[in-house]
């Protein structure tokens, strides 16, 4: 083997060290997390089929070459609809909690109007998720056994890269339902199968975004810039180019790979999988272009 594996806070992520990283990239997939706490179930009134429809199913496999690629990979264990890793920690909605608050929260976003905070009020379909009203000492509990060993986990990775290379790429996987691939498309009969989002350019640099796009057009792939994804909370927070961090954001249509209605894997998934591989690699020597010194040229 040449990662080794990390065992990590209340076992809540999968952490994958390669055995020597050789490249400033970090991978991440904060959505692909499938592991349902009995308790929440227990809370749920929808199914658990419901609940799923918010997982990045399987993205976690499609990047799973990131170790022996030299890139350390982060995955959340926890899913979506429990804890959303890609938002800030106290974006919520105050009225599905009952009990005092621990903190005034950050309600007036447009993710929150939409229940998808931090904590979700709602499932994919629009759903409810709770029964009822959600016991306020939810919010920090949820915070500590997932949130914060999240973010504590990817932040040392980033600041352990950029101290080793002078910067550092963060690549954020996940994937969109074939049902949101036209919304930031002129045709809506026409499917988009990757979405790019750097944050119209605040999350890093230009070159990393372009070379990205020209190894999934290569392979004939459609390919927007952050329509309708430009990214979260993690490109937001981590996505600093002017202090050499970068975060790309990257969203594939779940169609490429599986069956949305079965959630389960298409025969074409390892294709997919060796694309994303390609493209990790195509991505590790643009780092090494853009963040790394150039190297002196040898004396004649």
């Amino acid at each position: 083997m040449d990662f080794a594996p990390v065992l990590t806070e209340h076992e809540s992520l999968d952490c994958r060290l390669p055995a020597h990283q050789t490249v400033p990239v970090v991978v991440a997939s904060p959505h692909s997390g499938s592991t349902y706490p009995a308790s929440f179930l227990e809370q749920a009134a929808v199914p658990l089929s419901a609940l799923r429809r918010a997982e990045d199913a399987f993205v976690d496999e499609l990047f799973a070459a990131a170790p022996s690629l030299g890139m350390p990979f982060i995955a959340a264990r926890f899913p979506r609809s429990y804890v959303d890793a890609n938002r800030e920690p106290y974006e919520l909605d105050p009225a599905m909690f009952e009990g005092p608050l621990p903190r005034p929260l950050n309600h007036r976003t447009t993710r929150v109007a939409a229940g998808l905070g931090m904590i979700p009020r709602v499932a994919a379909s629009g759903e409810a998720i709770y029964r009822g009203r959600v016991p306020s000492e939810t919010i920090e509990h949820r915070l500590e056994s997932c949130w914060r060993p999240y973010h504590r986990t990817l932040s040392l990775l980033v600041e352990q890269t950029y101290s080793s290379f002078g910067g550092a790429l963060l690549i954020d996987a996940h994937s969109m339902p074939s049902s949101a691939s036209t919304l930031g498309t002129r045709d809506r009969n026409q499917q988009v199968d990757i979405v790019l989002g750097d944050n119209h350019g605040e999350a890093c640099a230009p070159e990393f975004t372009a070379a990205a796009e020209r190894w999934f057009r290569a392979r004939g792939l459609r390919v927007l810039r952050n329509q309708p994804y430009a990214g979260g909370f993690t490109t937001q927070r981590y996505g600093r180019p002017a202090l050499a961090r970068h975060t790309l954001q990257i969203e594939i249509n779940r169609s490429l790979y599986m069956d949305e209605a079965r959630h389960e894997r298409l025969p074409v998934v390892g294709i997919v999988a060796r694309i994303m591989t390609g493209l990790l690699e195509t991505m590790a020597e643009q780092a090494r272009e853009t963040l790394l010194p150039p190297r002196p040229l040898a004396a004649e």
